[in-house]
C-alpha cells in the first residue's frame, strides 16, 4: 500500500444523506491494514467546505475513497491539496455540473422532506438508487431508510445546495496524478457505467472496475465485491474468505 507509514490513513467520504453505516463492510475489511476514518458532511453546503473539513481531519498523506457525492468531494480534495492524496477511489459518481431541469427535480424532494418528513423522502428517493430488481428488497432498503431518517430536512437541503453548485470536473481529470480507482455498479441508474468509462479514460493513472449486479448503492448492495476490489487495489491481503468478487476489471 502506498503511504509513508505502515498503517496509512484512509478517509471514507459518504454520499448524499449517507453516514458511516454505509461503509460498515469496508471499514471491517480495511481496518487491519489502515487507520480508517469516515468524514461527516452533514453540516456543510458546498463541496469545497466538505473537502476542507475532510482534509482537516488528519495531517499528512491520505487515501481518499468516496462514494457518489463523496467521490466529488475526493476530487475537490485533490484539487485543493494534490500533494496529500496518495490514492483516490471514485465510486458511483459523476463529474458534470448542474443539468438542465435538475434544480426543480431536486426541489421536489427538498419540499417533500419538509412537508412529510425524512421517511417520505426515503420512500421516494431510495428505490431508484438500487438495482431495479431490488427496489422492493426490504432487507436492503430498511437500513438505508433508517439512515436517511437519522438526517434532517435541513441537512438534505444543505447537501442539495452543494450538489447544485458543483463545478464541472471534466477539465480537471487529466490533472489527477495519483493512482485512481473508478468503480461503478453495472446497473447504476443514477450514475451509469458510460460516464465512469469516460472518467477512467481521462484520468492518467486510472483503473475501471465494474461491480456486478448492483445499482448506485454498491457499498451495501455488493459489500464483499467492493471490499475485495479495494483490498486488491490497495495491495493488501487477499479476497475475503468464502466470497466471490464477481467484479469485472475493465482496465
Amino acid at each position: 500500500m502506498t503511504a509513508t507509514n505502515e498503517h496509512p490513513t484512509i478517509l471514507l467520504l459518504p454520499g448524499l444523506l449517507c453516514d458511516a453505516s454505509v461503509w460498515t463492510a469496508q471499514i471491517e475489511a480495511l481496518r487491519p491494514h489502515a487507520h480508517v476514518l469516515v468524514a461527516d458532511f452533514s453540516q456543510h453546503d458546498s463541496l469545497g467546505a466538505m473537502a476542507r473539513s475532510a482534509l482537516a481531519m488528519v495531517e499528512g498523506p491520505v487515501i481518499a475513497i468516496g462514494h457518489s457525492m463523496g467521490a466529488r468531494v475526493g476530487m475537490e480534495m485533490v484539487h485543493l491539496a494534490p500533494e496529500r492524496i496518495v490514492k483516490l477511489a471514485l465510486i458511483d459518481t459523476g463529474v458534470d455540473s448542474r443539468r438542465e431541469g435538475e434544480e426543480a427535480k431536486r426541489q421536489v424532494l427538498v419540499d417533500l422532506a419538509y412537508a412529510e418528513g425524512m421517511g417520505a423522502l426515503a420512500d421516494r428517493w431510495l428505490p431508484p438508487m438500487v438495482h431495479a430488481d431490488r427496489a422492493e428488497d426490504k432487507a436492503l432498503l430498511a437500513p438505508l431508510k433508517k439512515m436517511v431518517m437519522r438526517a434532517t430536512p435541513e441537512q438534505h437541503q444543505r447537501q442539495i445546495r452543494a450538489l447544485l453548485n458543483r463545478p464541472n470536473l471534466m477539465p480537471r481529470l487529466a490533472g489527477i496524478a495519483c493512482p485512481t480507482l473508478v468503480m461503478v455498479g453495472r446497473q447504476d441508474r443514477w450514475s451509469p457505467l458510460a460516464q465512469h468509462e469516460e472518467m477512467a479514460a481521462r484520468i492518467p493513472n486510472a483503473e475501471l472496475v465494474v461491480i456486478e449486479d448492483s445499482g448506485h448503492m454498491t457499498l451495501l448492495e455488493q459489500p464483499e465485491q467492493v471490499s475485495n476490489v479495494l483490498l486488491r487495489w490497495l495491495g493488501v491481503g487477499t479476497k475475503l474468505a468464502g466470497t466471490h468478487t464477481g467484479a469485472a476489471m475493465e482496465r
